[in-house]
């Protein structure tokens, strides 16, 4: 078939996000059609930055594949009616048919935005969504590509750095680690995937949907540092109090991004008062850590079962836009059966893409204990087989009458 498609990356880079961009072009040369990318998102149609993407051959693509960051460039650009209209009419002059746009939430309401201008000016541009986000939050799919490399990375920092801090109980008392997600749990939880035991770390855990209480906080620190002389705290950057002010804000903070967004680590930083919090209240010797993007970021730390559903969407996407579908964003449904947990795997379909624009995902509450300070094994369930298998660590004899030589390579709470 001939034809011109088009495709752009949005908002925060993941580790495979590039996936998704090798699996459309790759779709787009099987099927017979041209195929250019946009500089740094919708920008890159304001500008005439339209990259050429043709003739990339299958090791290119491969590298590619495995390449971290945004390799077209990504944007947060937020636009007005007068651009939107620029951006189609760019398309236009292009002879632009197809138009995929990977991101998150707020990028599927972009095209979902950009489909209706479209159809309302009489433009035959079909416009699909490639879920992207390491937040888990879209609506419509049961995950985003990017989340399982970014929980791994989580759950390998949680599990070592709790050895780290275990190994060092008689200096340090305990450690707080900031995941990433500004008003959604699913990063902070998957700090819990690795958990082998009640005793491993992380010990405790807070996520953005429960009303964070600082008083029952400091009793649950207390009460895992009276057991085991240590404590491993995991807190979402994006927690609450009950009336809804950010933990770590003053209330008069008002540095935002472009979006008008929280800052999150810069000024306000949920991980760092409460470090300062259990250090003053209870007086424990406590480190603070903020990965931040590296988190998302690293390639070391990739799921392979992320990466390749990653390239498979990006491959969907062309298919679905050859077959001239529109205003839908590709999704991953899970296959299910039994009273047990079915062995993992998805299948690939669309859902509408006004469903995701816009909307978000909170972590359900029963992905949560009943006090609210540690994932369930339903999170597990649903979690786990995302991050991919990871290597299992051992323990030697220990003094205190653990048994000789455990085994912590399972991985369920």
């Amino acid at each position: 078939m001939s034809g011109v498609f088009v495709i752009g990356q949005s908002g925060g880079p993941t580790a495979v996000l590039n996936a998704s961009l090798a699996g459309f072009i790759g779709g787009a040369q099987r099927a017979g059609v041209s195929v250019f990318g946009l500089a740094h998102g919708l920008e890159g149609a304001l500008n005439d930055s339209f990259i050429d993407l043709n003739g990339l051959d299958e090791n290119t693509l491969e590298q590619l594949a495995k390449t971290p960051g945004a390799a077209l460039g990504s944007s947060r650009r937020k636009l007005d009616d007068d651009e939107y209209a620029r951006v189609l009419a760019a398309f236009r002059r292009r002879g632009v048919t197809g138009f995929a746009y990977c991101g998150g939430n707020g990028s599927m309401w972009v095209a979902h935005r950009l489909s209706l201008m479209a159809r309302d000016a009489g433009y035959d541009l079909r416009v699909i969504g490639i879920p992207k986000t390491v937040d888990n939050d879209l609506n419509g799919t049961d995950h985003a590509p990017g989340y399982g490399s970014a929980a791994r990375f989580l759950a390998l920092a949680a599990r070592d750095t709790g050895l780290d801090l275990e190994a060092m109980t008689t200096f340090d008392d305990a450690v707080i680690l900031e995941a990433m997600g500004r008003d959604s749990g699913w990063l902070a939880a998957a700090s819990a995937l690795l958990k082998a035991g009640e005793d491993a770390a992380p010990h405790l855990v807070y996520v953005p949907e429960i009303a964070f209480d600082e008083e029952r906080f400091l009793q649950d620190v207390a009460a895992v540092h009276k057991r085991l002389n240590h404590v491993y705290i995991v807190v979402g950057e994006g927690v609450r109090y009950a009336g809804g002010a950010f933990v770590g804000s003053n209330g008069s903070d008002n540095t935002t991004d472009m979006m008008g967004r929280t800052i999150h680590g810069l000024i306000a930083s949920a991980g760092l008062y409460l470090a300062r919090l259990v250090r003053e209240r209870l007086g424990l010797q406590i480190r603070y850590f903020r990965p931040g993007n590296i988190g998302r970021s690293l390639s070391a730390c990739v799921s392979e079962v992320d990466r390749a559903e990653a390239r498979q969407v990006g491959d969907y996407a062309v298919q679905a836009l050859a077959r001239g579908k529109r205003d839908l964003m590709v999704a991953l449904k899970r296959h299910e059966g039994g009273s047990e947990p079915p062995p993992y795997g998805c299948e690939i379909g669309t859902t509408a893409l006004g469903a995701a624009a816009g909307q978000h995902r909170p972590l359900p509450r029963e992905y949560m204990n009943e006090a609210g300070n540690m994932v369930s094994p339903a999170f597990v369930d649903y979690a786990l087989p995302l991050i991919g298998d990871v290597p299992p660590v051992m323990r030697l004899p220990s003094p205190f009458g653990d048994a000789a030589g455990r085994n912590l390579s399972d991985n369920r709470t």
